[in-house]
């Protein structure tokens, strides 16, 4: 699985090209001028390095993303978990909760996805 470390700056960035994907670059600058207060050359410099990162492409002045924002944040929940905790969900999921109580609505959505997702 492909690392993908976005600074703050480019997860905005990322953001905004998650939201109105498929998006042309002119416009793409423009908007990052207005909600980022990008010059043009900021926009193209993060878009071609985040386009090399394999995070997203441009083609024909259209930029798409090659990962879903699902995709990106799943694997940014999974480096922190094993970062963190040593891959260990139960682990994980301890210290998530640890002085709170869960809902009967949450608790039936966690049982629910452990059976989705147990090995058989």
């Amino acid at each position: 699985m492909a690392e993908y470390k976005l600074t703050k700056s480019e997860q905005k960035f990322a953001e905004l090209v998650w939201q109105k994907e498929p998006i042309g670059s002119g416009e793409l600058v423009k908007l990052c001028e207005k909600e980022l207060n990008w010059k043009k050359s900021t926009t193209y410099t993060v878009l071609k390095k985040l386009c090399d990162k394999g995070i997203f492409k441009n083609e024909n002045a259209v930029v798409t993303s090659m990962i879903t924002k699902d995709e990106y944040y799943s694997r940014q929940s999974i480096r922190f978990v094993e970062d963190t905790f040593g891959g260990s969900l139960p682990k994980f999921l301890a210290a998530f909760v640890s002085g709170k109580r869960l809902s009967k609505k949450q608790a039936k959505e966690l049982k629910r996805l452990i059976d989705e997702y147990e090995e058989e």
